[in-house]
């Protein structure tokens, strides 16, 4: 309820900032003409609306002249609203006589209104008549009256409220309780420590609702600044889970080096499952004393509390948490390590990676594979001496760790020694993750790496060649796909295999390669056996696809040409697709003609109706219509159909 009241003020503060804008931007004859006339259709017979509208730019062009035509607008039920919008930002005083009169005349709602219109204008001249209205009959009008007092605040409303938090009926004690909270805070803004503590107090120990116990605790707390240590601490170890939430919430405002010093000592007597609650209300804090009371616990203390602090050290450590995160990183516990090992990865600190190179020589076992996988994950470049040292060393845990980090920071050089790793490798799972790096490595450097990689194709080692194959995949360039075409000519049927399949992907990277559009439109034509010459012929029809260098008609003839090739399903939808792309009359002639196969007829008619839609540059009308009506006639697919006949439309 208080933080909709002070929702509530900002609204009318910034409707008052606008109006002063607007009418120090405009010439005041200009403004005071403007409102004349926003009185005068207050004062006329006009419809109701009209004079909501009027109130509503009377909050920008109003001033005390025109708080005669609205006062007596607070009696309509119709507009007693729109009336107290321009009345609450007006400045001077007649507003408020016109509030104050009101107040007499007034009941129910409209009495509420007006009553929340003083509160926003804090006028001290009406607290005695506000004071009157504690002990209406009417709850809500009471309830209101408590609000705004506490909104005007100052000693006379503070008396008047307190007196009543004992002698208010239930229903309204817990708005005389927010009226006392709302006093006691503008007490703490105007430095008045004592009155506020006294008040909120008084809070604390009435008979009211839950909520406004909490409120109230929190300002004694912060009150009492230093003084409130141990009222906080009480509510953290309250049993009761929303004082533990407010005192959670206190921790983070009350200031001072104390307070920070006592809640980390607080840390150690707290329960177990609270601790982490704690030490990250300890984070929040903008305190020099927090950082050692939150390495102490990534030190120590419960799992979760450890797990906690660590991660709490990404926003707020520096290179002086290195020792105690690699400390949790070399635990052997899974979680200690993961959140130890992506703190220190994410510690902005650039000392940081000084650190950890300058612990890497001497470093050993889990200590050093852990720098390792730190120097790949910060790019350390730097560490890649040691990195490459390390992919021979006898620890597997430390040459797998070398591994991954020269995949992610090797240059063309390392592109060697992970092919020298390899071969002396026999081990699957060793071999994959080196080729992994190697991929890696080759798809950065490109063609450098590829003298570095001759030596796999060369081995008789299938494994070896096949990683080889894939490595050039990636560099691409005419020397790679020769050695692929090479291999494709292996007397051994797994690396011929391999490299058909490799040279049948080549377009995907590499479209604008004529070299390998020649050498899969050969082996698409070849006597090769028959899962050969379907990658090949798939791999040209990409290669058609994809290659900007050949104009339309190039594209368009290849395909042609390729058509007594073009036999089984599969090859026919990929040539469709490339045809589909291809505005000229001879792509949709050849679309009419795969439109007659049944196993592919819908296909066809689809890529017809794209073609001679928002494909349809340069196209013969007549041939578009025909080639549409094809499509109406003989497609079973309604959607394709409707798109056919919208077409059809727009051509015609």
């Amino acid at each position: 309820m208080i933080l909709l009241k002070r929702h509530v003020t900002c609204c009318v503060l910034l409707i008052a900032v606008a109006a002063s804008t607007v009418v120090v931007g405009q010439d005041r004859a200009a403004a005071d003409a403007k409102q004349r006339e926003l009185i005068a259709v207050l004062q006329s017979d006009a419809p109701k609306a009209d004079k909501a509208i009027a109130c509503k730019r009377l909050a920008i062009y109003g001033t005390e002249e025109a708080v005669p035509a609205l006062a007596p607008l607070l009696a309509d039920m119709e507009l007693a609203s729109w009336a107290r919008i321009p009345l609450e930002v007006i400045p001077g005083s007649a507003p408020d006589a016109a509030f104050r009169n009101a107040l007499a005349s007034l009941q129910g709602r409209l009495l509420i209104g007006t009553i929340n219109s003083i509160g926003v204008r804090r006028d001290a001249q009406a607290i005695d008549a506000l004071t009157q209205k504690l002990s209406a009959a009417d709850a809500d009008v009471a309830s209101a009256a408590a609000v705004a007092l506490g909104h005007i605040g100052g000693d006379r409303a503070a008396k008047a409220l307190e007196q009543a938090l004992g002698q208010a009926p239930a229903n309204v004690r817990s708005a005389v309780a927010i009226g006392c909270i709302l006093c006691a805070e503008k007490y703490l803004a105007d430095g008045k420590s004592a009155e506020a503590v006294t008040l909120y107090d008084e809070v604390r120990q009435a008979d009211i609702p839950n909520q406004r116990h909490l409120e109230a605790i929190r300002g004694a707390i912060l009150a009492r600044q230093s003084d409130g240590i141990p009222l906080l601490i009480e509510q953290l170890e309250s049993a009761d889970k929303e004082r533990l939430g407010i005192g959670l919430r206190a921790a983070r405002e009350l200031p001072g080096r104390d307070v920070t010093e006592a809640l980390a000592a607080e840390l150690n007597r707290l329960d177990a499952n609270r601790r982490p609650l704690l030490l990250l209300a300890l984070a929040d804090r903008h305190d020099a004393a927090v950082l050692p009371a939150v390495l102490k616990a990534a030190r120590s203390g419960s799992k979760d509390l450890r797990i906690t602090a660590i991660g709490i050290l990404i926003r707020l450590g520096d290179v002086s948490c290195v020792p105690a995160l690699l400390e949790a990183a070399t635990t052997g516990d899974a979680e200690l390590e993961a959140a130890a090992a992506e703190t220190l990865v994410r510690l902005p600190d650039k000392k940081v990676d000084a650190d950890l190179l300058g612990r890497l020589p001497q470093a050993k076992g889990k200590m050093r594979q852990t720098l390792i996988e730190l120097a790949g994950q910060r790019q350390i470049s730097a560490a890649l001496p040691a990195l490459v040292s390390s992919l021979q060393d006898s620890d597997a845990g430390i040459r797998g760790a070398a591994v991954e980090a020269v995949g992610i920071l090797g240059h063309e050089q390392q592109a060697a020694d992970l092919v020298k790793l390899l071969q002396k490798t026999t081990a699957s799972k060793e071999r994959a993750s080196i080729e992994k790096a190697l991929l890696a490595v080759s798809g950065r450097c490109g063609v450098t790496c590829i003298p570095h990689l001759l030596p796999l194709t060369q081995s008789r080692d299938n494994a070896l060649h096949m990683i080889g194959l894939h490595a050039l995949a990636i560099v691409g360039g005419p020397d790679a796909l020769a050695e692929v075409k090479s291999a494709m000519e292996s007397p051994d049927s797994a690396i011929q295999n391999e490299a058909v399949r490799i040279l049948s992907t080549w377009p995907n990277n590499w479209p604008e390669d004529a070299e390998a559009g020649q050498t899969l439109l050969a082996l698409a034509r070849s006597n090769a056996k028959l899962s050969h010459k379907v990658l090949g012929l798939r791999g040209y029809l990409q290669y058609v696809r994809g290659n900007g260098k050949l104009s339309n008609e190039d594209k368009v003839a290849r395909i042609k040409d390729l058509l007594s090739e073009i036999e089984r399903p599969e090859e026919e939808r990929l040539a469709i697709a490339v045809l589909g792309g291809i505005p000229t009359t001879g792509a949709l002639e050849m679309l009419v003609r795969f439109a007659q196969d049944p196993t592919v007829a819908e296909e066809a008619y689809s890529a017809i109706v794209n073609l001679t839609g928002r494909n349809r540059r340069g196209l013969p009308k007549q041939q578009c219509r025909q080639a549409l009506q094809t499509v109406l006639e003989k497609s079973e697919n309604d959607g394709t159909k409707r798109r056919a006949r919208q077409t059809l439309d727009r051509i015609r």
